[in-house]
Parts: C-alpha cells; structure tokens; sequence
C-alpha cells in the first residue's frame, strides 16, 4: 500500500493542506469506483509533533494529527504545507522535521512543499545544488540563507531528484494532478481536474512535469524541434518533411522524439493547438470552427472530435463551463 503524509505545523495554511489531502483521496475514490475496489489503495496521514493534541493552524483552524514525526513508517510522498508569516521561524519550532524528512528521502519519497513550505527542505540540506522556488515574497530571504540552492525566481514549479516546490497554493494543484497520474493514471487524473479545476485538462506546467528532465529531456535537437512546433502550431505541418527538415529519417525521428518527450510528435503537436484552443475558447468570441482555423485544423469536425477525446467534452460544452467560472467585476455608472 502507498503512503502519503503531510507535514502539519501552526503556521501551516489549512488550503495547503486540503488541496493534496482531498486531491489524493478522491483520486483513491474515482480509483476504487472504476476498478470495483473496496478497500483503499492509499493510507494518508497528517503528521506532527505529537499527534495527541489538536493543532491549531493558521487562520485557527483545529486539525488532529494522524501520526507523530518519530513513527519511522516509510512514505511514497511526502508534502509540506504553505506556512504564513516568518517561515524561518515556523521551522525553527520545528527541528526535529528535517532528520524526518532526511529520512524519508532516503527510503525513496518523493516530497512537494507548498510556498514557503520550502524553507523545511532547505533546512534539511536536501536542496543544495538542486533547483527550487517559494513565495515570491521570500525570494530574497531564501536566497541569503540558503546560498547553495539555486533558487528558480521566474518558475512557479521546480522538480528534481523527487524533490518538487511549488511558488504558490494554486500551483500545487498542477504537481497533485501528477502525482495523481503517476498513483493511478491519466484517466483518473482528468476525472480529479474536472473536480478540483477549473480546467479540463492539466495546464502546461503539468505538462512540464509528465517527465523528468533526467530521464528524457536531454535531446537538445528535439527541444528545437518542440519549439519549432510551439511557433508554427497553426500552420499544416508535415511530419515527415519536418524530420527531414531537421536532419533525420522518420523513424528515428518518431523515436527520439518519443524517448525525450514521452509521446509522438503528433500527439505533443495536438496537445499544443489543443491548449491554445482552450485559451480562446475562453477568452475570445470566436466561433468553434474560426478557433479551430486558428490552431491549424481546418476541418471542424475533426478538430471537436479530437478536442472530446482529450477532454470528455466539446468545445462548446468546455467554453460554457470556463466561463461560468470566470470572475467578472461589471463597470458601474456613478
């Protein structure tokens, strides 16, 4: 059985505990419901100092912890909330956290913290010479303290060595849609997107992640290739031509291609105009078939059919949704 605990603290932010507890638990559910399965296939758990008392969270929130940080039960994934005010501060009550998280690491956990929740990595040593991020507002102090990490200012999301930051609270609802994929599969974690997002498919930083850099993405000639495919998107494109374009045969093309990027260079070309699409179904008044001309499908039919295979919805049906979420602040005449 997979493990999963998260780190809980005072001046943790409660959402930063909820999106993963309830992301990876209905994850388990839509799991258990499609393969018939009773019993849960996760066990999650909030851990603390001591699980015994009720703590009380940023904002007041009481929160009864599941598990002590001395039970040395190895993790599957381990995740560290936001924390509000001094994050150094938050870590100082805390120090027996990083020998725990050292710990888990090494018995193979992959470990997400949220925001600030980075400066508990940090102190545990386990980022140095590593990529990461945190609050924007902290920037500068993370950087004066923790010189050896190479703090990634411009990037919500940063993974290495199962080592994952994320920038934001929002942010981290990408990483768990990954992680869900990476549990159980592609199929429940769109099921868990339409649930907690209002997307219906994983954002591009997502994307980013569905591979790790050290296994596939050091083909610099297919990363020419994929920012080719980013810039010229809309126009017909060839397959074979563009292959020949860039000095290879097709079918070492396709295979390179798929080790680095983990899929064809059909279905990334598609994922790209497909995201687009989303964009404009969102934020343009352009019809279903003008949307369709701009992403470089020119027959409609085709393009709505492959927008609801990826997406379980049309795009008509995807449009209608987004922008009943969106928040509008209407102009109002003095």
């Amino acid at each position: 059985m997979k493990r999963i605990s998260i780190l809980v603290c005072p001046q943790a932010l409660a959402s930063s505990v909820a999106i993963p507890l309830e992301m990876i638990s209905a994850a388990d559910t839509i799991h258990r419901i499609k393969n018939h399965q009773r019993q849960p296939s996760l066990a999650l758990k909030t851990v603390a100092r001591d699980a015994s008392t009720l703590l009380a969270m940023s904002g007041g929130l009481l929160l009864q912890p599941t598990a002590n940080l001395t039970d040395n039960t190895q993790n599957t994934m381990v995740f560290i909330p936001a924390l509000w005010g001094n994050p150094r501060a938050a870590v100082r009550q805390l120090p027996e956290a990083a020998a725990w998280l050292r710990q888990q690491y090494a018995g193979g956990a992959s470990i997400c913290s949220v925001g600030t929740g980075s400066y508990f990595l940090a102190e545990a040593g386990l980022l140095d010479q590593r990529p990461a991020t945190t609050h924007w507002r902290y920037f500068d102090d993370f950087q004066a303290h923790y010189p050896a990490i190479k703090l990634e200012r411009k990037k919500f999301i940063t993974h290495k060595d199962r080592l994952y930051c994320t920038g934001s609270v929002n942010a981290v609802r990408d990483v768990m849609l990954h992680f869900v994929e990476q549990l159980f599969s592609s199929a429940v974690a769109d099921e868990v997107a339409r649930h907690f997002t209002h997307e219906l498919k994983r954002s591009y930083e997502s994307f980013l992640l569905a591979a790790d850099p050290q296994d596939s993405h050091h083909d610099e000639l297919i990363i020419k290739i994929q920012e080719w495919l980013q810039k010229n998107y809309p126009r017909e494109i060839n397959m074979q031509a563009l292959s020949v374009h860039f000095g290879l045969n097709v079918r070492s093309f396709n295979r390179r291609f798929r080790q680095a990027a983990n899929q064809t260079p059909v279905e990334y070309l598609q994922e790209v105009r497909i995201s687009q699409a989303r964009d404009l179904l969102k934020l343009s008044n352009l019809s279903i078939a003008e949307i369709a001309f701009a992403v470089g499908y020119h027959d409609v039919s085709y393009f709505t059919g492959l927008f609801q295979r990826l997406h379980s919805v049309t795009p008509k049906a995807y449009r209608r949704l987004v922008r009943t979420k969106m928040f509008k602040v209407a102009n109002q005449a003095n």
